[in-house]
Order: structure tokens, then C-alpha cells, then sequence
């Protein structure tokens, strides 16, 4: 039975599909399709899945190929030391977990020099297996056959010593025992951390588990990564802990059989299992597991974050002046054209030391006006409110809108290589002001030339797997740049590079053809692209826009697959494929069932007819303006049971954090979410609504800011 066969038994018993969708699945994916991809564009294949579940499977896929190669690693070692069974064998090949595989391959493991090793060396283990056996009382008597003076075993003392630390071995490698102390951690395991000494004044940020104890099974995500980031910076000590007395007594059950001398030396080897074998090993074990655990709920919350962030409403092609603000260095001012191209750019200074307000009120009103600009962007950091505030003080010709933009990750961009190689003749003042004007025309854009993990959502994005995080954030900004659609001759390099079936040096391709050819006119112009053969092509041809392109379908989310049932449409309806896009009218008369072909079944056909009601609609919602309280500036102006209007700008396990317009974003805790019990802040709250909140606490020493929801309506 090939692996493939195998993979999709499980694959359709795990996520509840029948076996032929799982083949399909397996053999798309295999076939170098893409999560986008596969969702959109084979729908008749995986029976309408969506992209969590065909990425889910994905994932599985990968975590069941490590495990075959596991497998055929752990055989190969065992049978090398010409100890394989056919049991055994069996066993290690039926094995479901990674764990189950490493639990059996334990006794055969290669070990460093242990105290079991070094008695087998010195003879001991067939001593060891008659005490075991507890079917003899006179355990000297058998001991004294095994003495060995060249061996080092000296006397009877010797002898029983190593043979009880060949047996504690046993007792720790034992596949029964460790499964049920397992259960026993799951079950009633407690997690506990305490302050190291002389360590109060530097953890204070963590007093809380100064003196902490908790059910392991029901310690939040957030608490764990907190206790164990405490530990690692030195503050804490973290324990996971069990009851002595229920472990052996388990052991105990296994493994004593009679009431003899025999047995006393078999108790004493479980005593010296536990406390110096099995315990460190489970107690690390299940650390491990809990901290995956609480990996992937991070990691959950972050990339969720990240989604939100990614399909923010963009303000779209208007022509932006944008403000990084500053009190000494001066704000730095940029225009931008209604594609993001950099027009001009400047420093002004309105707020003290230099408070030269009639100048830069002037200068910011005779650029608005020769540039004719649509919208001022200022970025919400170090002086953020008082620029707003100074250009809501401006008298200009025409209505203006002006916008606050999170900045957060700007200064990354600046920096970086992208901005350099974008920018080369300018600093990264000027950098971070375009990415502050960009990021409001279109986040998503701009968004996806920075380190996902610099943007500042999420939770202890520091302390999780990083190459879980990475590959997380990745598939969810490839996931967010194709659910919205590329613009082909204005899209950057790193946008393209996630498009499906594209990648970085694809992109890097697509961009040198259409700086050389002066763009593209037609989807099919991408082939012409030096390595972007048909299998890439197929793979990328809907995610990518050419608008005014002579085929009108290229402006559409329609796979060129597809144009053919396109013009069949328009054949029936004797009108031409441009006439049909956007007429509702004649789109209301399409029969679908009447298009429906091998491989093309309803669904594919319904998506057509939406997109060619909406073609290239954008799923983002539309962008609205918000504005501070006027009042209120510094936490100082804040005042207990004051109500405010706020932004959400990140949800985490335990809550959510909210602008409220004062350079420090408050807590709202879960418990202040909702007058009822809520599980995941994502119930009530997205990232970037507009929320009211009611002050409970203010705390300037610690610039802590505690916030409440409860009993106020939520604005979305």
C-alpha cells in the first residue's frame, strides 16, 4: 500500500472526509498546488473546502512524513544493533505519535556512559533479571555468584547496587508506566514558580508568580509563556509537579509481584526510577508539551491579529500628503501620488523647541494645494496627537481628511533592504513617512515588505517556535495577498512573492520583464516571464489583475481555465464578454446547470457569475475615519470612570489592547469584555474597531492603563 494511500486513510478519519476528497487533497498538493489555490480554484475536487482545512491537511501531511522518517530511522538504528523483532518491528510501524515511536525506541537508544550501562558492563543484568523476576529470596546468595573483582564488582554490596540501577532503567523505560504517570501529569499536575532570591526588584514585572501554584490543565497559554519567559531571563524558578505517592504507588502496580527480598530491592529500584530518572524526564517531557501547546495558541492569536491587520480597510488611490511626526527633529512631511510614488518631500517644525507653526501652517497648506491632496496621513508615535492637532488647526481651501495611521513597524521598513533598494537616495526619515502615507492608501501593500513579526501584534512573539511562527505568518499573508487579488503593473516585488505559485525570485522576474516591456497587457504575457512556466502560470493567473488588458476577464478573479464558460455565457446570451461584466441585468439570466462540464461542476460556475457581477471586488470593508477625544492627550488626563472612544490595536488571549489617543494603549482583561463569560476575545472584538471603553485604573509610574467594556455598546 503506497505512503500516499496511507496518508489519505488518515487524512479522511481525522477531518471527518471521505477518502476520495483526502486523495485529492494529498494528490493536489503533491502536484505543487497551493493552499489559495486549491481552495479557490478546485472546489469540485476537495468538495468546497476552505483554506484553514486545506492548509490544516497540508500541515498534517508534513507531520506525517516526519513521522514515517522517524520510523524508518528509529529501525534502522535497532536493527543495526541486530535487536529488531518482528514485534517490535510491527509496533514501531503502527505507532501513531511521535511519542509512541520514541517510547519504544528508548531501551534501545544510544546512551551516554549511565550508571545501567556501566553495571551491564561489569555483568550485572542477568542479576538484574533474576531480582526482577522476584521468584527468589535469598538475594545475596545470587548476588555473590557476580562478584568480579576485575570487573570492579568488590562484593555483594556492589553486585545488588548495580543490578538495582540496571532495573531503575527498566522501571523509567517502561512503555505502561510512562504513559500512565503521563496521565497522572495531565490529569493532576500542578505548575508552580517562585522568585529567585534577591531577584524581587528585577521581576517585578512578573510579582504575580512571585509565590504561584495552578492546575497545570488549567493554566492559560499567556500564563505559561509569562512563567517560562520569567524563568528564562533568570527571575523564576518554574516546577511542574505531581504527587510522589501516586506515581510509585502506579509503579508499583506494574511492577511488584511477590513479598520477598527480591521485591524490597525491586521497590527500591522504582524509589530511584522515579525521583532520579523518571521524573526529570517527564516533568521536561510534558514541560515541552505544554509549552507546544501554548505555542500554537500564541501563534493563533498573533497570525489572527495579522489577518485583521493584512484586510484593514485600505483608503485606496488618492493622492496622500503623510506626516512622520516629531518635536525636535521636525515632522517630516512626504507626497504621494495616488499610486504611492514619492513627489516631493520635506522637514517642517511646528511643535517647541523650534514652534515655527505659521511657516509649516503655511508650507502643509501650499502643498495640499499644489499637489491637490485628498488625505494627510500622520502617524500615530512621538508627537502623533499634537500634528494632529496642528493640522486640524490648518484653514484650507477644501475639506481634508485627516487620518491617524499606526505605525507600527515603520521604522523596521525604513531600515531594511526593500526601503533601501526602493529609496536609495533618500534617509530613513523619509522612508518611514512614504511607509506612514502607503500603509493608508492600501495596508496590505504595504504591510508585506516587513517582517510580520515587526508589525506589533500578538502575544510573546519572542518566546514561541519560531519556525512555527514563521511558516504561520507566511501562509496567512499569502493567504490575505490572494483572497484580495495583485495589481500585475503596479504590484512590488514582495507583494508578488505571494501570490500563488509565484515566490521571490519569480517576483524579482515578473518586475525586471515589466520595467523592460513597459508592462503587461494580457495575463498570458506572464509565460513570456524566463522561468514562469505553465505549472506557475496556473498556479497564479487569477490572483493577478491587468486592468484596461483587451481581454476584459484579465481584470477579474475568473481563471483563464475558465474564460471559455465565459464566452459560452455571453454566446447564449448573444452580447459580447464585455458587455456581460458588471450587468446584473443580464447575469440574472445566466442558467447555471446549463455551463456545467467534466471537471467544471456548480460551483465553480456560481463563483464565476459572482465575479462577473463584481469583477475584481475587493473583500476589505470600506475604510471609515476616526477621531480622538480632543480632551484627552496624556495618561494625566485621564481620570477613573472617564468614557472613551478607542481603536483596538491587538487582541490577545487574556484580552485586548485599545488606542484611546494617549501614546500608551490600555487593557481591557476578558473579564471586562462582556457582562457574560466569554472564551476568546475574538468573540467581541476585531482589530482596528472602533470601541467604547470606560477608565478603571491609571497607573503613570508603571504606564499601565486598565480599560472596561462592560455595559457599553460596542461600535463596529
Amino acid at each position: 500500500m503506497s505512503e500516499n494511500i496511507i496518508f489519505s486513510n488518515q487524512i479522511a478519519k481525522e477531518f471527518s472526509i471521505t477518502q476520495t476528497i483526502a486523495s485529492n487533497v494529498i494528490m493536489l498538493l503533491n502536484d505543487g498546488c497551493t493552499v489559495p489555490f486549491i481552495a479557490r480554484y478546485r472546489k469540485e475536487m476537495t468538495n468546497t473546502m476552505n483554506e484553514e482545512v486545506v492548509a490544516a491537511i497540508q500541515k498534517r501531511i508534513e507531520q506525517l512524513e516526519e513521522l514515517e522518517k522517524r520510523k524508518e530511522f528509529v529501525l534502522k538504528s535497532i536493527a543495526e544493533q541486530e535487536k529488531l523483532t518482528p514485534d517490535l518491528e510491527n509496533n514501531i510501524r503502527n505507532a501513531k505519535t511521535l511519542q509512541d515511536v520514541e517510547d519504544l525506541y528508548l531501551p534501545y537508544k544510544p546512551k551516554r556512559k549511565t550508571r545501567a550501562e556501566i553495571a551491564r558492563q561489569k555483568g550485572l543484568e542477568p542479576l538484574a533479571k533474576l531480582i526482577m523476576s522476584q521468584s527468589h529470596d535469598d538475594v545475596d546468595a545470587m548476588a555473590e555468584k557476580y562478584i568480579n573483582i576485575e570487573k570492579g564488582v568488590e562484593n555483594v554490596k556492589d553486585a545488588l547496587k548495580g543490578a538495582c540501577d540496571i532495573m531503575a532503567e527498566w522501571v523509567s523505560e517502561n512503555i505502561k508506566g510512562r504513559n500512565l504517570i503521563r496521565k497522572i501529569y495531565h490529569q493532576d499536575g500542578i505548575i508552580t514558580s517562585s522568585v529567585v532570591k534577591d531577584k524581587e526588584v528585577d521581576a517585578k514585572t512578573y510579582q504575580q508568580y512571585f509565590d504561584w501554584k495552578e492546575p497545570i490543565n488549567e493554566a492559560p497559554s499567556h500564563r505559561i509563556l509569562a512563567m517560562f519567559r520569567a524563568e528564562q531571563e533568570g527571575f523564576l524558578k518554574v516546577k511542574l509537579r505531581i504527587n510522589d505517592e501516586d506515581a510509585l504507588k502506579t509503579l508499583d502496580n506494574i511492577f511488584l509481584k511477590a513479598d520477598n527480598s527480591s521485591t524490597d530491592l525491586v521497590q527500591d529500584a522504582i524509589d530511584d526510577a522515579w525521583k532520579r530518572l523518571l521524573e526529570p524526564s517527564l516533568e521536561t517531557e510534558i514541560r515541552a508539551m505544554y509549552k507546544e501547546k501554548a505555542d500554537e495558541v500564541a501563534v493563533k492569536v498573533f497570525a489572527e491579529n495579522l489577518r485583521q491587520l493584512l484586510l484593514a480597510a485600505p483608503i485606496g488611490q488618492k493622492r496622500v500628503l503623510a506626516l512622520d511626526p516629531g518635536f525636535r527633529t521636525g515632522c517630516k512631511v512626504v507626497i504621494l501620488n495616488e499610486y504611492g510614488a514619492l513627489l516631493h518631500n520635506e522637514t517642517i517644525f511646528p511643535h517647541p523647541p523650534q514652534s515655527q507653526i505659521r511657516q509649516a501652517s503655511n508650507k502643509i497648506r501650499s502643498l495640499v494645494n499644489a499637489y491637490k491632496i485628498d488625505v494627510i496621513a500622520i502617524g500615530n508615535g512621538t508627537a502623533g496627537r499634537e500634528t494632529e492637532d496642528f493640522i486640524h488647526g490648518i484653514a484650507f481651501d477644501r475639506d481634508i481628511t485627516a487620518v491617524m495611521v499606526n505605525e507600527s513597524g515603520a521604522s523596521i521598513y525604513s531600515a531594511s533592504k526593500v526601503a533601501r533598494d526602493e529609496f536609495p537616495d533618500y534617509d530613513i526619515t523619509v522612508r518611514g513617512a512614504v511607509s506612514i502615507g502607503r500603509r493608508l492608501m492600501d495596508p496590505l501593500a504595504e504591510l508585506v515588505k516587513i517582517d510580520p513579526k515587526s508589525i506589533g501584534v500578538g502575544q510573546y512573539q519572542h518566546d514561541v517556535n519560531q519556525k512555527l511562527l514563521t511558516e504561520e505568518l507566511a501562509h496567512v499573508v499569502e493567504s490575505c495577498v490572494n483572497a484580495v487579488g495583485v495589481e500585475l503593473n503596479s504590484a512590488s516585488e514582495q507583494l508578488l512573492s505571494y501570490v500563488s505559485g509565484v515566490g521571490p525570485q519569480l517576483a524579482s522576474n515578473i518586475v525586471k520583464y515589466r520595467n523592460e516591456n513597459g508592462g503587461f497587457s494580457s495575463r498570458k504575457q506572464l509565460l513570456k516571464v524566463p522561468r514562469l512556466g505553465e505549472k506557475a502560470y496556473e498556479q497564479c493567473a487569477g490572483f493577478l489583475r491587468i486592468h484596461g488588458a483587451s481581454q476584459p476577464l484579465d481584470a477579474s478573479a475568473v481563471h483563464p481555465e475558465s474564460y471559455h464558460i465565459v464566452e459560452k455565457m455571453a454566446k447564449k446570451l448573444d452580447v459580447n464578454v464585455k458587455d456581460l461584466i458588471g450587468n446584473k441585468e443580464l447575469i440574472s439570466k445566466i442558467k447555471p446547470t446549463e455551463f456545467i462540464e467534466s471537471g467544471v461542476g456548480i460551483e465553480t460556475i456560481n463563483d464565476i457569475i459572482n465575479e462577473l457581477e463584481k469583477p475584481g471586488r475587493d473583500p476589505r470593508k470600506s475604510f471609515e475615519v476616526f477621531e480622538f477625544s480632543k480632551d484627552v492627550r496624556t495618561m494625566n488626563d485621564l481620570k477613573i470612570g472617564m468614557q472613551l472612544y478607542g481603536i483596538v490595536t491587538n487582541i490577545t488571549a487574556f484580552g485586548c489592547f485599545v488606542d484611546i489617543g494617549v501614546h500608551q494603549d490600555g487593557l481591557v482583561h476578558i473579564s471586562q469584555m462582556s457582562n457574560q463569560y466569554i472564551k476568546d476575545p475574538n468573540e467581541i472584538v476585531k482589530l482596528n474597531q472602533k470601541v467604547k471603553v470606560t477608565v478603571t485604573e491609571v497607573d503613570i509610574e508603571r504606564k499601565r492603563i486598565s480599560l472596561s467594556m462592560k455595559n457599553i455598546i460596542i461600535n463596529n
